[in-house]
């Protein structure tokens, strides 16, 4: 046992009779050692030099072009690409790009279609869906920003650039209001209504209660026709005389009923119908 314990003492001195099963300890090989760095670096080499996928430098090559030459560089289809490159990213988005143009027309309209037709899509799930409305949500944020603490009045054609790519492509009627302070400034926007493909109720009590709450002197009522056709209809018009009949003896002003669809817009007010 004490011969034992001595060899055991000297550290590197193990010996066969010390490991019975004739396993080397750290003093086997030097050699064996020297040679793992080697092996490795040849695993690292042989790894490395598999070809990266096509679709990589793809996606870099639209990226350069993209920074080169903004967004007037890139056709719609590669706009579109470059969009789902974080939605779908170890595959070719470019296939995927073209048959949501094919389907919908165009990228406005891609970004703007509803969830359920989206999804009638091979290869579009929720990421591919979330990706395309967030686009939406901020284009709407940044041309909503540009309206605000500007007059309305005064910026017309930006109020109608936003209303157009806020409810134009909507598939069921929404009945949204502009509500504006004494200088014509945006106070607040809200969808007040959504109803069905070609009705939406209205209730002149609720539009005059919202507006006295903001302490708003003045709305901007709008609405969209799913159809495409922004022409008023006999409704429209009478629903637009009574809300301004009533919210005019209370000092809010009713500026203009703006009707929007993909065919264009109609204004009630310059069509004198009110």
């Amino acid at each position: 046992m004490a011969s034992r314990g001595k060899r055991s003492a000297q550290g590197s001195g193990a010996s066969i009779e010390d490991n019975p099963q004739g396993t080397f300890l750290a003093a086997a090989s030097p050699a064996a050692s020297e040679r793992a760095p080697e092996q490795l670096s040849v695993a690292t080499a042989s790894d490395t030099s598999e070809p990266a996928p096509d679709y990589l430098g793809h996606r870099q090559r639209l990226r350069e072009r993209f920074r080169k030459g903004g967004d007037d560089a890139l056709p719609d289809y590669e706009l579109l690409e470059m969009l789902l490159f974080r939605a779908i990213p170890r595959r070719d988005t470019k296939s995927l790009a073209k048959q949501l143009l094919a389907r919908f027309g165009t990228f406005a309209e891609v970004i703007s279609a509803p969830e359920q037709r989206l999804k009638e899509i091979a290869g579009v799930g929720d990421s591919v869906i979330t990706e395309l409305k967030v686009v939406r949500a901020a284009a709407l944020r940044l041309m909503r920003s540009e309206i605000v603490q500007r007059p309305a009045m005064s910026s017309s054609r930006q109020v109608l650039d936003y209303l157009l790519a806020a409810q134009s492509y909507e598939q069921c009627e929404q009945f949204r209001i502009l509500f504006l302070d004494k200088r014509n400034r945006l106070i607040a926007d809200e969808v007040q209504q959504r109803g069905t493909v070609d009705h939406t109720p209205v209730y002149v009590r609720e539009v005059v209660k919202r507006a006295l709450e903001l302490s708003a002197t003045a709305v901007i009522l709008v609405h969209n026709h799913p159809s495409g056709d922004p022409t008023p209809s006999r409704a429209d018009i009478d629903m637009t005389k009574l809300i301004a009949s009533t919210a005019a003896p209370l000092g809010i002003a009713v500026h203009d009923h703006i009707i929007v669809g993909r065919e264009g817009y109609a204004s009630l007010k310059s069509l004198e119908l009110f």
